[in-house]
């Protein structure tokens, strides 16, 4: 089956190709998890480089076992995220399929969407010498307090002394506000997209969403999201205008639950298209819909509030809940849910979550990056017998 390709997704390649052209030759680079807030580095001018999106950019070139392989013989455990995997393996490699990363000049984690990235970064700044900085976010059970946004709000100030102390550079309060405002309207804007897919039939899936994500998680707070996602909402109206749908024959709306399996999204798109079936929201795009509130009074604790409550740092109750809408918004009829090998915040709780959810569910069992992890008779089975169900 021919499936309707998004022009949006060629741009995509070449802004992202542009982005890590100008990583190799920025000043100052930091590399930084994609959970945190990266509009303070963007307000001082240091370029943020991206460990994970290059994890994913591995698995989409179905690399992600042969660099992992790097790592596993330095005496990493093939149970760790292949993520980390993947980025310490082409660090030993000394390439990639982009050429490998520039060396950071100090290193910034934050631990909101899991605490993997904590071991990770230090083993990073073991390799390259270089300082880190933590950024710790109470986990979010109930409800969200003023102790863990206080607690939060202080260590943004810490980090901003930390910057300053390791570059030489101050953080302009203007600046700061400039790139905070850039960051909502490119939130927004790619909201709006993801929103296309309310439309019946969906002119895009989610498989389009995973392939073009990468400018809101890299390049939040710049100018080139929002004229990215603004341009391909129209392409997407264009869509809409013309009455054709992603998936030819629509039939029934399905929502994706975490990471994308990257090095086989070709083939997840292809059978639940040859099918009928649309994957018209996922919990793993949605999620960076809720960057970012910016009260002008304080700043520091609007990204504290934002940067604290994100999906992986909450409990399921919010999980549940969050999906939950979705399928209302979406008039989803199922939900796949991905057991992600590699990610277990994302991961643990989910049969928990399948009771909570207001639609029928399959679980499916691979992992974002290592294609060994993966089955595909195993996972063709499970989901012909879920969209029988449905049908």
């Amino acid at each position: 089956m021919t499936l309707k390709k998004l022009r949006a997704s060629d741009r995509m390649k070449q802004l992202m190709g542009g982005y890590y052209m100008m990583g190799k030759q920025a000043e100052v680079n930091a590399w930084v998890t994609s959970g945190a807030p990266v509009e303070l580095l963007y307000a001082m001018d240091i370029y943020p480089v991206y460990p994970e999106n290059h994890g994913a950019l591995i698995g989409a070139a179905k690399q992600g076992s042969y660099f992992s392989d790097f790592a596993e013989k330095k005496g990493f455990s093939r149970d760790l995220c292949s993520y980390a995997r993947c980025d310490i393996g082409c660090v030993y490699a000394g390439t990639s399929p982009i050429g490998g990363l520039p060396e950071p000049n100090f290193l910034f984690a934050c631990n909101n969407i899991c605490n993997t990235v904590i071991k990770w970064y230090q083993v990073l700044s073991r390799i390259f010498k270089v300082p880190l900085f933590v950024l710790d976010t109470p986990f979010v059970r109930k409800e969200l307090k003023e102790s863990y946004v206080r607690y939060v709000h202080d260590q943004l100030y810490e980090f901003v002394d930390f910057v300053e102390r390791v570059t030489g550079r101050e953080l302009s309060d203007s600046k700061l506000r400039e790139t905070l405002a850039k960051s909502v309207e490119g939130v927004n804007a790619y909201a709006d997209v993801l929103h296309m897919a309310k439309h019946k039939p969906s002119p895009l899936t989610c498989f389009d969403a995973f392939i073009n994500m990468a400018p809101i998680v890299c390049l939040r707070g710049i100018e080139y999201p929002i004229e990215f996602y603004t341009e391909m909402k129209r392409e997407l109206m264009e869509r809409v205008e013309r009455g054709e749908g992603a998936v030819e024959n629509e039939e029934v709306r399905l929502l994706w639950d975490n990471i994308p399996v990257w090095y086989r999204l070709r083939w997840f798109a292809e059978f639940f298209a040859e099918r009928d079936a649309c994957l018209v929201a996922d919990t793993y795009t949605n999620a960076w819909t809720g960057f970012i509130s910016m009260d002008k009074s304080d700043v520091f604790w609007s990204m504290a509030e934002t940067y604290t409550f994100i999906y992986l740092n909450i409990g399921l109750e919010h999980m549940a809940e969050a999906i939950n809408r979705l399928i209302n918004y979406y008039d989803v009829d199922g939900v796949v849910i991905h057991s992600n090998r590699s990610c277990k915040p994302y991961s643990f709780g989910q049969y928990e979550i399948q009771k909570m959810i207001d639609v029928p569910s399959v679980v499916i069992e691979a992992d974002m990056v290592d294609s060994r992890a993966f089955s595909e008779a195993q996972v063709e089975t499970r989901l012909e017998a879920f969209l029988e169900m449905l049908k």
